[in-house]
């Protein structure tokens, strides 16, 4: 299998990595376990709309969800939402489950969880069954990201 779209953009920034490929899973814990790497550890990149063609990724810990009034805050809005499943595409190149930052069709600011700093994290790699292991503090430089406490712990269902 070829790089993806989001490995070549990594790669371009001189940041070290790891890809990881993987059988399908159906949990963020199955996840973990297929990259070696703690739940905490797999970062969700979750697409955010500010408004009309204005959105933002968020990168959140495997064990936490975006806290809606820390972020709502943090970006000086009183409403967001989350896009569809085909508006996430059109807007990013990648599919619900491999979205990243990295090697997007565009470039929308990034917000990080301060919770992945100092961790070694994983992220979606711009296809399912591909992951890219990377040391988040170097992954937060190479994006320019917001760093600020934006989530909550995720409740179990």
């Amino acid at each position: 299998m070829s790089a993806t779209a989001a490995i070549d953009a990594l790669t371009s920034t001189g940041v070290p990595h790891r890809v990881v490929r993987h059988e399908p899973v159906r949990s963020l814990a199955e996840a973990a376990e297929a990259i070696g790497v703690a739940v905490p550890d797999v970062v969700k990149t979750i697409v955010v709309r500010r408004g009309e063609g204005d959105f933002v990724f968020v990168l959140v810990p495997g064990d936490r969800v975006i806290s809606w009034p820390k972020l709502r805050g943090l970006l000086g809005v009183n409403r967001l939402s989350l896009p569809d499943a085909a508006e996430a595409k059109a807007v990013t190149g990648y599919e619900r489950g491999t979205i990243t930052p990295f090697g997007a069709t565009t470039s929308w600011p990034v917000v990080a969880d301060e919770r992945i700093l100092g961790r070694r994290i994983s992220l979606g790699a711009g296809a399912h069954g591909v992951a890219m292991v990377l040391d988040a503090d170097e992954a937060v430089r190479a994006l320019a990201a917001t760093v600020a406490d934006i989530t909550d712990p995720d409740r179990p269902r």
